[in-house]
């Protein structure tokens, strides 16, 4: 096998469907306090910064696409899960469970206003690499 030069070389964006932007907005924005870098309500979308990916909202139907809800859980990086689940509690959010112990991680699983599976995540033991 002869090795051929890596096209891709990161993600720029993922994008998360919307039946409703200002809303989409408000919870992104306000109840998990990201700073929003775009904001495009006559194109249908608007965008925000979580540090290493844009998250993209959009009114996907309005922009010609299906509206499919994210199911696997968007892993949100957070310094305590604890803690930044507490803080998202006091402000309306609801969770699934408790929070979920891997053994080198903490996962608390919520979802968005439009239903989009969302997780707090946060690595506590060292990633292992094979090979």
């Amino acid at each position: 096998m002869t090795a051929s030069p890596q096209l891709v070389s990161g993600v720029d964006f993922v994008g998360i469907p919307t039946h409703d932007l200002p809303a989409a907005v408000e919870f992104y924005g306000t109840t998990l306090g990201l700073p929003m870098s775009v904001h495009r309500p006559e194109r249908h979308f608007a965008e925000f910064e979580t540090g290493n990916l844009t998250l993209n909202l959009m009114d996907a139907e309005r922009m010609g696409l299906r509206h499919e809800p994210l199911r696997n859980a968007l892993a949100l990086h957070v310094g305590d899960v604890g803690e930044a689940r507490s803080t998202l509690e006091a402000r309306g959010v609801s969770f699934h469970g408790e929070i979920f112990d891997t053994g080198v991680c903490h996962m608390a699983f919520f979802e968005d206003p439009d239903g989009n599976a969302l997780m707090l995540h946060h690595r506590y033991a060292p990633r292992v690499k094979d090979g």
